[in-house]
């Protein structure tokens, strides 16, 4: 019989030292909100990986481990039966983390103003990290459709790069707006960025999420060009709830690449893993299919319920229904609010903790991010506070 898995168990996850709430003092200045913004799940993170860790736990030594022989092959094979893309052994490397090696390959290709594009609204540190390490970053935003959702602005592209830009963050699926890229766009995508000698860093963290009949392609099986010019990154850590361990994987298909970049991970020991980021992994890629497909189930049902609920009554705020991810980018713009007044309908008066649209960059004005991966009674609660706060406002 296969295994019924709890969604709706409600765990208080005070004294654990999480971000979520720990953090709402740091950046908010008050505790009493409901938090919906970091993306992690308020979902037990599988017992099978729990099990994993409490079988290595038994034993009393934690001293320096090598890797385990099939963390490599339990990713090759959970890439091969999901995404149909075929890796070699030596094309992966585990990394201390994706915005860490969004960091790291920045270092290894560029040199302080050199040029890094992205595409906003987009995932807030694609444009911190290269900041921070002294690049410039060029904004190609993408295009809204009538339909709400997005497309990539290749006039755009052609115009804002120049010989100075060597690198290309993409997102995919994409962050805030949960987008699977047609294999079209990816394609079109790599003809550019091979033509104009650009480097992809595909951000893939989100691929093992996909939702509602969607299907996530990685960027660099689309085509010979996409695999010659690209570094993708990857973890389970969104797909079954264990950022906290730090399992991202690095994928280089080119030969040159691979030896820039791998050379500089290992001269540094930045590509051997904490002693629990491999058996997490193994668990999750050989154990995690049922759990994940129950999970996605369910928060297929809470993005149902926002959708619902806002049509019924919240109809100013217009949520997008992602194609992958737990992250519900929900336009506000209706309520014809500025900036400061839209945070304080959901922070002052919603008591809510999301995410702002504008650190996302440009287009991201007039919009919230909303994690819909809690308990559902969670996300009823947050949507009633939220109509509270609409009539009040509008009253």
């Amino acid at each position: 019989m296969t295994r019924k898995y709890d969604f709706d168990r409600l765990i208080d996850r005070s004294g654990s030292g999480d971000l979520k709430h720990t953090g709402l003092q740091t950046y908010w200045g008050r505790t009493d909100l409901l938090p919906l913004w970091v993306a992690d799940m308020d979902f037990a993170t599988p017992p099978f990986i729990v099990e994993a860790l409490r079988k290595r736990l038994e034993h009393p030594i934690f001293g320096y481990t090598v890797e385990p022989e099939d963390y490599r092959p339990s990713i090759i094979d959970w890439l091969q039966s999901h995404h149909q893309w075929t890796v070699e052994r030596e094309w992966l490397r585990y990394i201390p983390g994706i915005v860490k090696g969004i960091g790291l390959v920045i270092n290894t290709f560029t040199a302080p103003g050199d040029k890094v594009i992205i595409q906003p609204p987009v995932y807030h540190p694609f444009r911190l990290t290269p900041e921070g390490n002294r690049r410039e970053v060029v904004f190609n935003p993408l295009k809204r459709r009538e339909d709400g959702y997005y497309e990539m602005d290749f006039e755009g592209l052609e115009q804002v790069c120049d010989d100075r830009c060597k690198i290309l963050i993409l997102c995919n699926p994409h962050n805030p707006a949960g987008l699977c890229w047609p294999v079209d766009t990816l394609k079109r995508l790599a003809d550019f960025c091979y033509e104009h000698h650009l480097l992809v860093i595909s951000d893939e963290i989100h691929s093992d999420m996909a939702l509602f009949g969607h299907k996530h392609h990685p960027f660099a099986s689309v085509s010979e060009r996409a695999s010659e010019i690209s570094i993708t990154f990857g973890a389970p850590s969104k797909t079954f709830n264990i950022a906290g361990i730090v399992s991202s994987y690095s994928i280089v298909p080119n030969e040159a690449l691979r030896h820039r970049f791998y050379q500089w991970l290992s001269v540094n020991e930045l590509d051997e893993p904490t002693i629990f980021a491999p058996i997490a992994t193994i668990a999750a890629f050989r154990e995690g299919e049922e759990w994940r497909r129950q999970m996605l189930a369910y928060i297929e049902d809470n993005i149902r319920l926002v959708e619902n609920y806002c049509r019924m009554h919240i109809p100013a705020i217009r949520p997008l229904r992602p194609q992958a991810s737990f992250l519900v980018w929900l336009d506000c713009r209706e309520l014809r609010l500025t900036h400061q007044q839209l945070l304080d309908l959901f922070v002052d008066k919603a008591h809510l903790a999301l995410n702002d649209g504008e650190m996302f960059g440009p287009g991201g004005q007039g919009f919230m991010r909303l994690n819909v991966a809690s308990p559902r009674s969670v996300i009823r609660q947050a949507l009633d506070q939220l109509a509270t706060a609409v009539k009040e406002q509008t009253d």
